[in-house]
């Protein structure tokens, strides 16, 4: 009995071990996927695919004559736009997970927009987030925050959801718009770690665990945590929590932080009674009205990336979803 139970054993420890072995690889594939230079930068111009769109469904809805006679004005309309040296809305889009991923494209969208920008031009973000880690949702408002700096006019559009992290970009716009029924704000911050001290100590597992710092470590996965550790980490939340409080105030001062800094979040129409939001229209809306201004680019980054890398990424996000990446705080 003593025999199969160790061959039992040692079969589960190496099944165990070639996972952790595959999954350490196909992280690794899709950091260095990641890091991978040479992001493209595509551009469409939303305001012709507009039209476009449009004369299809108006050439179905005329008879021939009609509809041939229309196409004749769209196109003496669409060389006197082209003539037209006017302001210009660029288009975002940012979808955020756990990491912020996607900031890696942003920073390179926000550079090519720099480089052609002209004063008088927009921005108009769509954005998608329910937070994420600090280090990562800061470094994407701060890519924002450089739009402000040349002067240019951001808006962001939440059709979904814009909290946490999320929320945390939103602020930089000068003006946020949502859809009535967004999911914004949650201006709080969260870690969450599981422990497997207990299990691991019923089998007579030892875990060991050195540093150098009293609160190098504070709270641990293995380790046993201690009340000591755990307040540690309760006051460096506390900490983040200010400064998420006084990034919000400073671009957006008119928000009662007392009512709205408690980690909730309200959907659009409650957000604007709160002053979260200056506006309720969706995206369309608003791409819609720039088109009708002028002209309205899309800018988008994309770098080249095998199968593998994709796979790669796929599996570090959903190892660090399981884990609450780590001890990180988060947004």
């Amino acid at each position: 009995m003593l025999t199969h139970y160790l061959v039992f054993l040692a079969e589960t420890a190496t099944i165990v071990l070639a996972l952790l072995i595959l999954a350490g690889g196909l992280i690794f594939i899709g950091r260095k996927g990641m890091r991978q230079p040479g992001a493209r930068i595509q551009v469409t111009d939303l305001r012709a695919q507009l039209r476009r769109n449009g004369a299809l469904v108006e050439q179905q809805r005329l008879d021939k004559a009609s509809a041939k006679a229309a196409a004749k004005a769209r196109k003496r309309h669409a060389k006197d736009e082209a003539a037209q040296v006017g302001d210009c809305t660029f288009v975002l889009d940012f979808k955020g997970d756990l990491r912020a991923s996607a900031v890696a494209s942003l920073r390179e969208e926000v550079s090519a927009i720099l480089a052609a920008a002209r004063p008088g031009d927009r921005v108009l973000l769509r954005l998608e987030s329910g937070g994420g880690m600090v280090n990562a949702y800061g470094l994407a408002a701060a890519q924002l925050l450089r739009l402000r700096a040349a002067q240019l006019h951001l808006t962001v559009l939440v059709d979904q959801v814009a909290a946490s992290g999320g929320y945390l970009m939103a602020v930089t716009a000068h003006e946020i718009v949502a859809s009535p029924f967004a999911l914004v704000g949650s201006i709080g911050v969260v870690a969450q770690i599981p422990n497997f001290h207990r299990w691991l100590r019923e089998r007579h597992i030892d875990f060991e665990q050195f540093t150098a710092g009293k609160y190098k470590r504070t709270v641990t996965l293995f380790g046993e945590n201690t009340d000591a550790g755990r307040q540690k980490l309760r006051e460096e939340l506390e900490d983040i929590h200010a400064m998420f409080r006084h990034f919000v105030a400073e671009y957006r001062p008119s928000l009662d932080l007392e009512q709205v800094a408690t980690g909730e979040a309200w959907l659009g129409i409650r957000a604007q009674e709160l002053g979260l939001v200056d506006r309720l229209a969706t995206s369309d809306t608003v791409i819609q009205e720039a088109a009708d201004r002028g002209r309205v680019l899309a800018v988008r980054a994309s770098s080249p990336s095998s199968w593998a890398q994709r796979l790669g990424l796929r599996a570090q996000q959903a190892w660090e979803g399981l884990l609450g990446a780590g001890d990180a705080l988060r947004f």
